[in-house]
């Protein structure tokens, strides 16, 4: 599957045809932190929070929120953004 990277809103944004678009953001009001964006009207956040509750931190049903300072869980956050990549073939 082709993978386009654009611009959405001027933040750096991933998507394919059956996926969902993953974008991802650092906004200076809190810096300590960034967040992977995804569609907020799709079951991955609400999924992703029922799966990882103890691993991700979550802003609503729109967002993981990694914070700058920790050490981030890589494997974890790939599987999310491969589900998210391939979100439409299963939902």
């Amino acid at each position: 599957e082709q993978l386009e990277e654009t611009l959405k809103w001027g933040e750096p944004s991933y998507l394919t045809k059956h996926g969902s678009t993953i974008r991802m953001d650092w906004k200076a009001k809190q810096p300590a932190q960034c967040g992977l964006y995804f569609q907020c009207t799709s079951q991955l956040v609400p999924t992703f929070r029922v799966i990882y509750p103890d691993v991700l931190q979550f802003e609503g049903n729109r967002a993981i929120v990694l914070p700058l300072a920790a050490e981030l869980p890589v494997a974890v956050i790939k599987r999310c953004m491969a589900t998210a990549l391939r979100y439409q073939t299963w939902s």
